[in-house]
């Protein structure tokens, strides 16, 4: 009989019958005994009350009973701490044992007691079994080093565990080494700071010859470690994937695409010139195929990592489309994956291939599989500009089917064909507004909207097709009824003389009879430039208009580098960075691909430093801004950063995009006039590089910092400006400015609530920027806030957060969060809150660096009618951080030499030559040499700004 038999007695009084078995002197029904008590365990039975009975059972040789008793202590030795402690001596006996099973058995079983007392007993044993002549029992203590160290880190540094585990990477049993491999990537991922994983060319020469011999979960433990080395050279990088290479043939699909990951990030380092670059680029192809014929659940694995692999290198599978084709069996969710690659893949070599696939898949019975195939086939007309005519002509077949959601996809994706080719395909408008009647859904009614007011000049009875639709003005999506709107300005504008009632009945019903801010909005725009100046309205709602881009939905590529490192994990199935669904500190560590190094491809480095930049002085170079989308804010808007950054890694936080429409929703959202050299500045905000001392939530209420009042030093505040109005945030309307005093820089905000429910919940994070500025502690809004309601907060800063350049220098791209949603806004902070205390140079320095800095860095300004005289202008300076190194007077014109640093230690000097204009007004010349040019135009404004305020 089976061991189920023990699952189905259930009776009272079993506890106090099981008591006396275990007890019994016949070790059969001692082991019986035993088995009753794990299975009532397993059922979720209390059998605590055994415990002294059970732990008298481990004083056997019988390895089975040994094994159950080991099961039970595990489980219930957290809640009796103190009976777990009579175990101890007989887990120190066994860890002796000549049986190396009993004996990695034991320092596997105390490796799982979580209890304190216990774990220091563990020690010497663990010791000798990291030593132990047999290798199952040093494998198994390699694994029970990363449990203690995660009960007590600090015990296993105090005893040197880790020296010893780091030993074992050179043990002669590949099992070991993998073991050891993997005990350390584990400590390391949850230290990141520490440098136990201290790879060279010898430890990875060992890895890659345990490798061969591992079973399969070791051969991944290797792999995923060797993936986190970056080698010195291409020629390392070359013998690293020639040793991986057997790997892609292994049955287990896992150790597959670890070897996949290695490969895929060595790669970088090759020049695509190398003839094994191309043999590389052929090995890789089969094994991606052979997932493909797995189960669904890991078909899709495979296919979520394989769109990764076509985003980064689509010539691995170019000559692979068949493969992707979708089967009748499939589930649909493998069906929309492989429809993905598909379109991916799609080129002007296989396009007939893909057509008519696509053109079978759009008659199937899934009416998602069916919409997202007929989106396919406009997307192809958008990549491939060759098959255009051809996908065109099976989007009218498909839309003479009459088939009502494949019309209306088609008719969207036909709009998209006009952007990218216009005055080309207009001959098939005739057949779209023969389907209108048929339209119901607002993404298809709004796309046959804007084709007709596109094209109302070659419509006849425009007129009338958009008054069809003007009928149920307000029982339409706001989408449609925007659309209508500008649809029907662009036919009065193209025929004014026959639409001029319509122009007026959509204007009337947009701005008078509604309720939406958006249309509300829009109208009085369109309604103001008609009334006006129609040649200016011409210009505006006719423009031309920009071609749209072939592919939309390709992952921001920082992100994708990123996503390529973590190949056949959890990251690569959900398309993002583990730190945006992994909570602590474990998704905190960013990987990026290794630089290609400079006998692969010859690269200037921008990071050179200008010739004679004295040591130490030098700030890094700004990075240079790299394509922003994914980047923007991670969805996890906690707290900010306090300290130094993680890891000097070059990966940067790819992120999740929270509201879909990213930067480029953003940037439209600027104030006027922004970018241009005389923009007015806006408020901004800054915090001391030295920050050090946490900054309490009571902050904002030592200070009353909201209007600039009562500043500590002078330095000039400028007004709140809006920064983000209501109408953009859904009720949240937010002013600001931002002020420096006594070395911290702080973000001061006014939120107003504008809209008919109460908000909470509020967080604030900054997108990476040109000087690092970063919250210094969280958005404290103490209470809810309520309708009509406004607080004033101040928020500190510090300038510890991750650097990219941005453009402007100045720009501040920032997210805010509440319960409502999330909003973005972007603002320019003046330079002088970036302008520290001990920025004054000595005079002998100031002369030596000036002379040293070159003249092309030197830039010259003016700045007109300042209405101060030498002395008010030092002075007034000084208040702001910009220090008088010395003074003198030439032929009536005095001249003052001065100095500033900024929070990243880039020194600025500058010329001030002050010349008597008319009486109450000077005119002032200012030069400026910096070794980062770049600020000069801004430390101008921050002057202009500071002098004439």
């Amino acid at each position: 009989m089976t061991d189920s038999k023990y699952f189905t007695t259930t009776k009272k009084g079993e506890i106090f019958e099981l008591k006396a078995e275990l007890n019994s002197d016949k070790k059969e029904k001692k082991k019986e005994a035993v088995k009753k008590v794990i299975a009532s365990m397993t059922v979720g039975k209390d059998v605590s009350a055994l415990f002294p009975d059970v732990v008298n059972c481990m004083q056997t040789d019988n390895l089975e009973l040994k094994k159950l008793v080991y099961l039970y202590l595990m489980n219930y030795a957290k809640s009796q701490p103190d009976m777990a402690i009579m175990a101890v001596n007989t887990f120190v006996k066994d860890c002796e044992d000549p049986n190396p099973l009993i004996r990695a058995l034991a320092v596997r079983t105390m490796g799982c007691i979580r209890v304190d007392k216990i774990t220091e007993y563990l020690c010497e044993p663990l010791r000798k079994c990291l030593k132990d002549e047999d290798p199952y029992v040093r494998k198994t203590a390699a694994v029970c080093v990363a449990k203690l160290h995660d009960i007590n880190a600090q015990l296993v540094e105090d005893q040197g565990f880790l020296d010893t585990l780091k030993d074992l990477i050179s043990d002669s049993n590949p099992m070991v080494v993998a073991n050891a491999v993997a005990a350390l990537s584990e400590i390391a991922e949850s230290h990141p700071s520490s440098n136990l994983l201290d790879l060279n060319p010898q430890s990875i020469n060992k890895l890659l010859t345990a490798l061969n011999e591992c079973t399969e979960w070791g051969q991944i433990f290797i792999l995923d470690c060797l993936a986190n080395y970056t080698p010195k050279d291409d020629r390392e990088a070359q013998s690293i994937c020639e040793r991986v290479t057997p790997r892609l043939s292994h049955a287990n699909s896992a150790v597959v695409l670890s070897a996949v990951k290695v490969l895929m990030k060595f790669m970088e380092m090759l020049s695509k010139d190398l003839d094994y670059y191309g043999t590389l680029l052929k090995k890789l192809a089969p094994p991606l195929v052979t997932l493909l014929s797995a189960e669904p659940e890991l078909q899709y694995v495979a296919l979520r990592n394989i769109n990764l692999i076509v985003q980064k290198r689509p010539e691995i599978l170019k000559h692979e489309m068949k493969v992707f084709f979708v089967k009748y069996n499939d589930p649909i969710y493998v069906k929309l994956e492989k429809l993905d690659i598909m379109i991916r893949l799609a080129s002007q070599a296989n396009i007939a291939q893909v057509l008519a696939e696509l053109k079978e898949y759009a008659t199937e019975v899934d009416v998602d599989f069916v919409r997202k195939a007929v989106r396919a086939i406009g997307r192809c007309a958008i990549k491939v500009e060759q098959s255009a005519e051809r996908c065109v002509s099976t989007l009218l077949d498909l839309i003479q089917t009459k088939v009502n959601y494949v019309v209306q996809e088609a008719i969207v994706v036909i709009k998209d064909i006009f952007r990218k080719y216009p005055n080309k395909y207009e001959s098939v408008i005739a057949t779209l507004c023969e389907n209108l009647d048929s339209l119901d859904e607002p993404e298809a009614r709004a796309a046959m909207i804007w084709i007709v007011g596109e094209y109302a000049e070659r419509i006849d009875n425009a007129d009338e097709l958009l008054e069809s639709f003007l009928e149920g003005f307000h029982d339409e999506s706001t989408q449609v009824q925007l659309q209508l709107l500008t649809a029907i300005v662009k036919l009065f504008l193209k025929k004014p003389t026959e639409t001029q009632e319509l122009v007026q009945q959509v204007l009337s019903l947009a701005t008078q009879d509604s309720d939406n801010p958006d249309l509300r909005d829009r109208g009085y725009i369109y309604w103001r430039l008609l009334s006006t100046d129609p040649v200016a309205a011409k210009e505006v709602v006719l423009a031309e208009k920009p071609l749209i881009s072939e592919e939309t939905d390709l992952i921001e590529p920082t992100l994708l580098d990123e996503l390529i490192c973590y190949i056949g994990t959890l990251a690569s199935v959900y398309h993002k960075p583990p730190g945006a669904f992994v909570e602590g500190g474990r998704g905190a560590v960013h990987k990026s691909l290794p630089p290609r190094t400079a006998s692969s491809e010859s690269t200037e480095s921008p990071e050179t430093a200008p010739a004679g930049a004295p040591s130490g002085e030098q700030p890094d170079v700004i990075p240079a801004q790299g394509d922003l989308l994914g980047d923007l804010l991670n969805l996890d808007l906690g707290p900010p950063v306090s300290g130094p950054p993680l890891a000097t890694s070059s990966v940067q936080m790819g992120a999740v995009d929270l509201l879909g429409g990213g930067l480029d929703s953003l940037m439209g959202d600027e104030p006027e006039g922004i970018g241009g050299p005389n923009f007015v500045t806006p408020p901004a905000a800054t915090v001391p590089a030295n920050l050090g001392a946490p900054m309490g939530s009571g902050l904002s209420d030592l200070f009353d910092l909201t209007s600039g009042v009562g500043t500590l030093s002078g330095s000039y505040v400028a007004p709140k400006a809006i920064w983000l109005p209501a109408m953009k945030a859904k009720g949240l309307e937010i002013l600001g400015t931002f002020t420096r005093q006594v070395g911290s820089i702080s973000m001061d905000l006014q939120l107003t609530n504008k809209a008919l429910q109460v908000m909470t919940d509020f967080a604030i994070q900054f997108n990476r920027n040109s000087f690092g500025l970063a919250p210094a502690a969280p958005l404290q809004v103490h209470a809810p806030l309520s309708p009509n309601q406004t607080v004033e907060i101040s928020l500190p800063l510090n300038t510890v957060g991750s650097v990219m350049k941005m453009e402007p220098l100045n720009n501040l791209q920032v997210a805010v969060k509440n319960n409502i949603d999330v909003f973005y806004f972007s603002t320019l902070y003046p330079l002088h809150i970036l302008f520290v205390e001990d920025g004054k140079m000595d005079r002998q320095i100031f002369l030596a660096t000036w002379k040293d800095i070159p003249n092309e860095n030197e830039a010259q300004f003016q700045i007109r009618d300042c209405p101060l005289n030498a002395e008010a202008v030092s002075s007034r300076l000084q208040s702001s951080n910009i220090f008088t190194v010395a003074k003198r007077n030439v032929e009536g014109q005095d001249m003052l030499y001065q100095s500033l640093k900024l929070t990243n230690g880039i020194w600025v000097l500058a010329e001030l030559r002050i010349q008597p204009g008319n009486p109450n007004f000077m005119d002032l010349e200012l030069s400026l040499k910096c070794r980062a040019p770049e600020v000069s135009q801004h430390v101008c404004q921050a002057y202009e700004t500071i002098l004439k305020n």
